[in-house]
């Protein structure tokens, strides 16, 4: 679609065209904008659990602040799911899993690396997803 500069009399109208371009330039923008990857955030749950669910629930703010979707499995299953129970922690991973499989990234957060993480990173890698490590600072670093 292209602007006239002229309006329907035929003069030159500058304003009306500068107006119209901006609308135009706004929407591809907005339709730009709109789309947000979905980013698996990767930290540890147990130890200190109520420490490690909010930092989560940090990182999970952060991915949102940089236009990412976050997901956070650790933060929503353990509301219905026994950790402690093994059958019940063998089908929350392998629900990580199904869901790792559906984000773009792999964020993973922190310099304690747990046994559930070491997994999901294995599998991150052997999908070759992309997969981007970040200190407690939320400070982007090498692996």
């Amino acid at each position: 679609m292209s602007i006239n500069k002229f309006n329907p009399e035929g003069y030159y109208d500058p304003t009306a065209y500068e107006a119209l371009t901006n609308i135009i330039e706004n929407e591809k923008a907005e339709k730009k904008a709109a789309f947000r990857p979905l980013v698996y955030i990767c930290s540890p749950y147990s130890g200190d659990i109520e420490m490690n669910i909010k930092k989560a629930r940090t990182f999970c703010r952060f991915a949102i602040e940089k236009n990412y979707i976050p997901l956070a499995p650790h933060l929503l299953f353990p509301q219905f799911m026994d950790d402690d129970d093994s059958k019940e922690r063998e089908l929350a991973m392998f629900m990580n899993m199904v869901l790792l499989g559906k984000c773009n990234e792999l964020w993973v957060f922190g310099s304690t690396i747990s046994n559930g993480m070491v997994q999901e990173i294995e599998k991150a890698k052997k999908r070759k997803q992309l997969i981007r490590y970040f200190n407690e600072k939320l400070e982007e670093v090498s692996e």
